[in-house]
């Protein structure tokens, strides 16, 4: 999935999420992380710390790359 936008980050993470089967409160217990941050997150909140969304992908076990546009 391309992400665009914070609203597509956050749709991924909750896809995954559930995907896992995890809720947000285990996730929150496993980062240490509010389930608010969590909720705002997957809704697309556009200014949250991108170190905790960072986090949150990683322990989905989501990679994280970015590469330049048009690059062959």
């Amino acid at each position: 999935m391309k992400i665009t936008d914070a609203q597509s980050f956050g749709a991924m993470i909750k896809s995954r999420r559930k995907q896992l089967g995890y809720t947000q409160a285990f996730i929150s217990e496993m980062t240490g992380l509010s389930v608010s941050f969590l909720s705002e997150l997957e809704n697309g909140k556009k200014t949250i710390q991108l170190e905790k969304a960072i986090q949150v992908a990683m322990l989905l076990g989501l990679d994280l790359t970015m590469e330049a546009r048009g690059k062959a």
